[in-house]
């Protein structure tokens, strides 16, 4: 408990993002992760992910395939409940395999004015940084880890470093 105090203080008292989120919609941010090796990026949500607020997709530059991430909003508390998986197959699956290739899942944050808030609708203002409490141990425990090539896991805070198209 007292980790997870220390990242939201943490992401609490960090400095102004490195890009102004007021240029840029929440759909087409792009983000890095402290160490400057995994990127978070936005994407338009298609038609596949029609219950989906928003897509997006974690990268490690040359390295394995991305891991695709979707946050749907939930009911009655509204909260951004994002979910992050690793070659989930294609189709009619069971929840049996969601759960081979499920990676992390819970709520996502963003910052903006130095607040924690929900992660801002496709069309607002991106958030400065947002923050997936616990991605980096569940990624280091899911099957897209590779022990032979991995050696850093992501921070839990991805701060704002572009907007895509």
């Amino acid at each position: 408990m007292r980790g997870a105090l220390a990242v939201v203080s943490a992401f609490l008292c960090a400095g102004p993002a490195l890009a102004s989120s007021g240029a840029c919609s929440q759909e087409n941010a792009i983000y890095s992760d402290a160490d400057k090796i995994y990127e978070l990026r936005f994407l338009p949500v298609d038609s596949q992910a029609a219950s989906a607020t928003h897509r997006f997709e974690i990268t490690r530059p040359g390295k394995r395939p991305a891991l695709n991430g979707y946050v749907m909003a939930t009911e009655p508390v509204m909260r951004s409940s994002g979910m992050v998986f690793n070659q989930c197959p294609e189709g009619d699956v069971t929840g049996e395999d969601l759960a081979k290739c499920t990676v992390w899942e819970g709520v996502i944050y963003g910052e903006a004015a130095g607040r924690l808030n929900l992660l801002p609708t496709p069309g607002q203002p991106a958030a400065g940084e947002i923050l997936l409490s616990g991605f980096g141990p569940a990624l280091v425990q899911s099957s897209a880890w590779d022990n032979d090539k991995d050696r850093v896991a992501p921070w839990d805070v991805f701060t704002l470093k572009g907007c895509g198209a």
